[in-house]
């Protein structure tokens, strides 16, 4: 059985966590998915899957085998591309990582603009936190969001920037005590981003100067989404990248408030796996990312 076959195969079960979908992107039946794994680790002398009907899971040897692999993939395609000299046409499927709300507000509508030219391009969109290890998900790109990137061996490629605004709604400032500087935050319901503010503290750039506060309320969460929902109900205040809340804003479900502090503006960034040879449709593709935001910065703004 083929080598390099029985490798791809390999490569797409780790990557789904599933015979019978890496079959269907391999074009082949779960049985001969099955069988180019079976085959692999007969070579290889070792069990690269830990797998019952209802999970499959890479070994510690699978785990190797994967990185390995996946390096190895990628310089075959860096090399074909070199060979054929292949600078215009651009093919093949990008698999990038988004933010739920960046996907839609942006991603979206940029793939759309990026696809019209790219007639021969496929793309998966995932959800990805900021934690996705790009390597065993299969990720080609993540995108991230924050005001800074952790230690990471990926290659980073700075975007632009999204500027955020605090907000609360109308019938929560009615009730609540008087909020004019950053300071009476600490008498106020915040609802923090347990990931963007794992300490809790709030940044801003006022007229003196940068003020950093700590803030506290009843309702956190990891994702941005149930903050925002929680503050349009009236339950605090939530700082978000202004492309979150302007239409709440424009609509008059939320209000901006502390207009002369400036919360620290998040840095996007799209990370990607180092590596010799980056595939043209990659290159190509975060270059438009990165012109098409610059194009379109109203939308980041209000």
């Amino acid at each position: 059985m083929d080598l390099l076959s029985c490798i791809k195969t390999f490569v797409e079960v780790a990557h789904t966590k599933s015979f019978t979908a890496a079959a269907q992107r391999r074009g082949l039946s779960r049985a001969s998915a099955t069988k180019h794994v079976a085959a692999l680790e007969d070579r290889l002398g070792a069990r690269l899957f830990t797998r019952n009907s209802q999970f499959v899971v890479l070994t510690e040897a699978g785990e190797t085998m994967l990185s390995g692999s996946v390096r190895l993939l990628e310089e075959l395609e860096g090399l074909t591309e070199q060979v054929k000299g292949q600078t215009k046409e651009v093919t093949g499927l990008i698999r990038i990582g988004v933010p739920p709300s960046f996907g839609a507000h942006y991603l979206v509508p940029a793939l759309i603009n990026f696809l019209e030219d790219a007639a021969n391009v496929e793309i998966s969109i995932f959800l990805d936190d900021g934690s996705s290890n790009l390597v065993r998900e299969g990720l080609d790109i993540s995108i991230r969001i924050g005001e800074s990137l952790p230690d990471t061996d990926e290659v980073a490629k700075l975007l632009t920037d999204a500027p955020q605004l605090a907000v609360a709604s109308p019938e929560y400032l009615a009730r609540a005590p008087r909020l004019e500087t950053p300071e009476d935050l600490a008498n106020h319901q915040c609802l923090v981003h347990a990931l963007k503010s794992p300490t809790e503290k709030w940044s801003f750039v006022g007229p003196d100067g940068p003020v950093t506060v700590k803030v506290k309320g009843r309702i956190s969460a990891n994702f941005g989404t149930p903050l925002l929902a929680a503050s349009v109900a009236g339950q605090g205040i939530t700082i978000h990248p202004t492309y979150m809340v302007k239409e709440f804003v424009q609509a008059g479900k939320l209000v901006v408030v502390l207009p002369d502090y400036q919360p620290t503006a998040l840095r996007i960034h799209a990370i990607y796996p180092q590596r010799r040879f980056l595939p043209v449709r990659i290159r190509i593709f975060l270059d438009f990312l990165k012109k098409w935001l610059v194009d379109n910065r109203d939308r980041l703004e209000i």
